[in-house]
């Protein structure tokens, strides 16, 4: 690989005159008052200014929730919507998912994409005394027609009172603002070959495994560092948390890159699981303390180390897996990547990035990413789209297909979901590597969805890997099934013969378009 001529001082003295903070700043919020509000049949009153939800222990799970539609003159126009509202809570439940439970939430359809979303507020579980709770929507590039609000208790228990007097909201241009919008990405002549392949199972892989990868023609796989995704308020304790990261870094060092490196396989190398873990709401606690961002920072500084000369075999450090930030955080997504990647750049100038951003690695994120300022960074999204059919039965119901007419779900719907992430390319120059996409195995068209998937990233040039190999059995394409607990081996299945045909390069575009070139200009001296 070529070196980029003083690319560590100019991404330091870039960084420098970057603003240190990408986050607009705090709306003036005014009172929301005169909301006309349907309650639940059981176990919620209204009384002047306080809603009450009361949900037994004896009932759980169950819910009760009351919703107001919010004017559409308040958000007319608007990138997003902020609110708050004061309440106290006790004895309330775990909920049934992590994503249920307290509900402070708004909840819309685009109606010209058919996008849905529900943001809500961060969750709590057990006593806590009056709090202000927030919740800062975004919206996507199709306009919401009408927001619904909505407070209360989903499939759990425990009593919540909501002082309505203190609702307050305001439209927002967003939450974070567009930095480097002129920016073009360098990268450094070499390698430039085309990249397929697979996420890594979460257990140490074998050589074995690469054995298989590379009869099927695998030349990319994502190592996870990753344990417990699904936990809350784990990886706290530090110590703890360096002694596991050391031994996937072990692994790493003897069986991931020996086995790659033997069979022509570049490496991702991701932290898929974070110093501090996640709360309730599925944030990072990194960005909310200090002690967890630097210990961030120190873990790729130490990753750095140890792995630098290897960049025959390490595609990139990924430096965090779906960042999720819900409203203005003391050390956001953005500036710890940030962080992080200078830290890698001060002890390995050729190392390249991979940077995530916000709201799950989504496409619709990519429509505010602002770049780094610096060169040989990689830009990783995730494609789950729809989720409505590629997470039936794991979230939501059984009963999708694909292609759907009727939903105007085909190929050209892929394109027109990655369509911001395909701006960003343009305007930046950037390399765009899907780290995750898939189906589930009992969805009615997974095939041609991944098919799909496939024959879209080839037309735009877009190095891949699937989600995911020898990991959940419901993403296997080596299992069958009807459902998660029906699953069986399968040694050849629709799924897998079109993952193969897209390795071997054989799944093409109906529509052919060249791929966005990747400029590269000489470095100011």
């Amino acid at each position: 690989m070529k070196t980029l001529p003083m690319l560590c001082l100019l991404a330091a003295a870039a960084s420098a005159a970057e603003p240190q903070d990408i986050q607009l700043p705090e709306p003036e919020l005014a009172p929301l008052a005169n909301l006309a509000w349907t309650l639940p049949p059981k176990y919620a009153t209204l009384d002047g200014d306080r809603l009450v939800v009361d949900i037994p222990a004896g009932a759980y799970p169950a819910s009760a929730v009351a919703r107001a539609e919010l004017p559409s003159a308040l958000f007319a126009g608007a990138k997003g919507f902020s609110m708050e509202v004061e309440a106290e809570g006790s004895a309330l439940a775990k909920p049934t998912k992590s994503y249920l439970g307290l509900k402070f939430q708004m909840r819309w359809t685009e109606s010209a994409t058919g996008r849905r979303e529900w943001p809500n507020c961060r969750n709590k579980i057990g006593d806590f005394p009056a709090t202000v709770l927030r919740n800062d929507a975004v919206f996507g590039d199709a306009h919401p027609d009408s927001i619904e609000l909505q407070l209360g208790l989903q499939e759990t228990s425990g009593r919540v009172v909501f002082d309505l007097s203190t609702l307050r909201g305001a439209p927002t241009q967003g939450t974070f603002r567009r930095i480097n919008a002129d920016f073009v990405i360098r990268y450094p002549d070499g390698d430039s070959a085309r990249r397929r392949g697979v996420m890594l199972p979460q257990r140490d892989p074998t050589e074995e495994d690469f054995e298989t990868l590379a009869a099927w023609g695998v030349t990319l796989v994502r190592y996870q560092m990753t344990r417990n995704w699904h936990g809350v308020g784990d990886n706290r304790d530090l110590d703890e948390f360096g002694a596991w990261l050391d031994g996937k870094l072990d692994c790493l060092e003897k069986v991931v890159i020996p086995c790659a490196r033997k069979h022509g396989i570049k490496v991702v190398v991701d932290m898929h699981v974070v110093p501090g873990g996640r709360d309730a709401a599925r944030e990072p606690a990194m960005f909310r303390e200090k002690v967890y961002a630097d210990a961030f920072v120190d873990a790729w500084r130490r990753i750095a180390a140890r792995f630098k000369g290897n960049a025959d075999a390490i595609y990139g450090y990924d430096l965090v897996n779906e960042p999720v930030q819900i409203g203005r955080a003391p050390f956001d997504w953005w500036t710890l990547q940030r962080l992080a990647a200078e830290a890698v750049r001060e002890i390995d100038p050729d190392a390249p990035i991979v940077f995530e951003t916000h709201s799950w690695d989504s496409p619709e994120a990519f429509a505010d990413l602002s770049p780094l300022r610096m060169d040989n960074v990689v830009y990783q999204v995730h494609c789950y789209k729809p989720g409505e059919f590629t997470h039936q039965g794991v979230h939501g119901p059984v009963g999708a297909v694909w292609p759907d007419p009727s939903k105007g779900w085909d190929r050209d719907y892929i394109r027109k979901r990655l369509a911001p992430v395909r701006e960003f390319e343009k305007r930046h120059g950037a390399k765009i590597y899907v780290g995750e996409f898939s189906a589930i195995a009992w969805a009615k068209g997974a095939d041609e969805y991944i098919r799909d998937c496939i024959a879209v990233f080839e037309e735009f040039g877009w190095d891949w890997t699937y989600h995911a190999f020898r990991e959940w059995n419901g993403w296997s394409v080596e299992h069958e099934g009807p459902d998660s607990k029906h699953m069986v081996p399968s040694e050849d299945n629709p799924r897998k013969r079109a993952l193969l045909d897209g390795f071997r390069g054989a799944v093409l575009s109906e529509k052919p378009e060249p791929a966005a070139p990747h400029p590269r200009k000489e470095p100011t001296p």
